[in-house]
């Protein structure tokens, strides 16, 4: 590899990573916004999507230059290519925290409910996933990137789970059918962020091991092996 490429896929990596930083923050202060219904938090979420948005421009057109003046390849272009999906899988994680944040905000405005919905548990655990699939990419580990993937079935569950119960809360109180509404579209939003959580691990997993795993049961998903 020549230093000049060695620099760029350098600067690839911290600029990636800048965005990864955005979206982690984006859905970790969506969730302060929504437990507190904190109005001035979704608006800042809201209005910093713009800078996610340039971002992603950026480290694709990188991506591109990249490709087009050095022609990489094997560990390089793997890396590149997996940059490139990654970089789009973040951009819609800002996506969806600002729309839990649009629904935060109307949500703020309605009576409090005493729901039964166990949001608290999915946010964990939908951070967690996206924390991870981002560590997994900043070290290259395969490993870890096969546990996040490990974690979406849960959140599935949780997010089945809440529609079951929003389902139950309209037919005993249809007038609120709108409020119920919004809080099933911030756990599909959720739902979503694990499923981009998951990508990005499926992703990393072909940057390191050179192996595409989408649309194969989880159960089928296994590391590498490694040498003894």
């Amino acid at each position: 590899m020549s230093v000049h490429l060695q620099n760029e896929l350098e600067s690839l990596k911290m600029k990636l990573l800048q965005l990864g930083a955005m979206a982690e923050t984006s859905i970790e202060k969506a969730g302060y916004a929504f437990k507190h219904m904190d109005r001035a938090i979704a608006k800042e979420i809201i209005e910093g999507d713009e800078a996610a948005d340039l971002k992603e421009v950026e480290i694709e057109e990188d991506c591109l230059k990249i490709m087009a003046l050095h022609t990489p390849v094997a560990n390089d272009l793997r890396y590149v290519v997996a940059t490139l999906k990654i970089n789009n899988d973040l951009e819609r994680v800002c996506d969806l925290a600002c729309n839990i944040s649009k629904r935060v905000k109307y949500l703020s405005k309605q009576p409090t409910l005493s729901v039964p919905f166990d949001f608290a548990t999915m946010w964990n655990k939908v951070l967690t996933m996206l924390n991870k699939s981002i560590d997994a990419f900043i070290t290259q580990d395969s490993k870890m990137a096969f546990e996040t993937c490990e974690v979406d079935d849960e959140v599935d569950a949780l997010n089945r789970e809440i529609y079951k119960q929003v389902y139950e809360c309209i037919k005993e109180k249809p007038e609120l059918t709108e409020v119920y509404i919004h809080y099933l579209s911030i756990s599909r939003a959720l739902e979503r962020v694990a499923d981009y959580a998951t990508n990005i691990a499926e992703d990393v997993i072909y940057m390191v091991d050179g192996r595409i795993v989408r649309h194969q049961p989880p159960s089928s998903l296994e590391p590498a092996a490694t040498d003894t």
